[in-house]
């Protein structure tokens, strides 16, 4: 269930009215790994072995989904076995709603390189970010954000998974599961959000090989660094005919600087 419906005190004109309200579903899904606790997300209750399975493979956790002998969940919590042993890189971190539990920045020598010839119209984006936008739970509720990936089919590009969630990172996870589950070319697809594109955005995005991130928000300075650096597309303020480039411009075809 991705929303409920709470009671409320709402003014109006100076006036209390008692009414309900839609908000959006906030629950919390512990991760063990061979026995190991490795996080605790504060999520959307939807997609959660797409997310699990994302989760793990922007961690580097595992480096595919062939790695996971089993995947079980026991109400909130999710079992996983994988078939080598790992280090559990930090001490046990809660992913908040909003802005994910913080980042590992790699230095230069251990970033990921994206490897793509995408060449992409930049009409496609506008498309992409718009088909985002129109999500039920997220117009009644306003408290999810939405990210959807998106490949070519029939030279358009389609979207090949929309996911919904407390927390961008939490929905681009959930894309990425879904595109190992379903062995996606992420060097063939991009990613459009409706949140800002943060650093840890952008490094999800070039650990996946996915040449393009664009969103109707903002980015950071820290993001764009990790873009140049990565291969990384990022485009902000996609809005109406509008967008901002600001890294590797080159992946849009038909590009004229004014």
């Amino acid at each position: 269930m991705l929303k409920e419906v709470t009671s409320c005190l709402k003014i109006r004109d100076g006036s209390f009215v008692e009414a309900t309200h839609t908000v959006v579903t906030e629950e919390p899904l512990a991760i063990f790994v061979n026995g190991r606790h490795v996080v605790t997300a504060m999520m959307s209750p939807d997609m959660r072995e797409e997310f699990v399975i994302g989760h793990l493979f922007t961690e580097g956790i595992i480096q595919s989904r062939t790695d996971i002998e089993s995947l079980q969940f026991e109400k909130k919590i999710a079992q996983v076995v994988i078939t080598h042993p790992f280090k559990v890189v930090a001490a046990r971190k809660v992913i908040v709603s909003g802005c994910g539990g913080g980042v590992s920045f790699l230095d230069d020598s251990k970033l990921p390189k994206i490897t793509s010839h995408m060449n992409i119209a930049s009409g496609a984006i506008i498309a992409g970010v718009k088909t985002v936008l129109d999500s039920h739970v997220h117009k009644v509720t306003g408290g999810v954000h939405l990210v959807g990936l998106f490949g070519k089919q029939n030279h358009n590009y389609v979207p090949i998974c929309i996911a919904e969630d407390i927390g961008r990172h939490n929905a681009l996870d959930k894309v990425i599961g879904y595109g190992l589950l379903k062995d996606v070319k992420f060097e063939e697809t991009f990613v459009a959000s409706t949140g800002r594109i943060s650093s840890e955005m952008a490094l999800k995005c070039s650990i996946a090989n996915i040449p393009l991130v664009a969103s109707r928000g903002a980015t950071t300075s820290l993001a764009i660094e990790l873009g140049e650096k990565s291969g990384l597309c990022i485009i902000g303020f996609v809005r109406g005919e509008k967008m901002n480039v600001y890294t590797h411009a080159e992946r849009i075809s038909q590009l004229s600087r004014g």
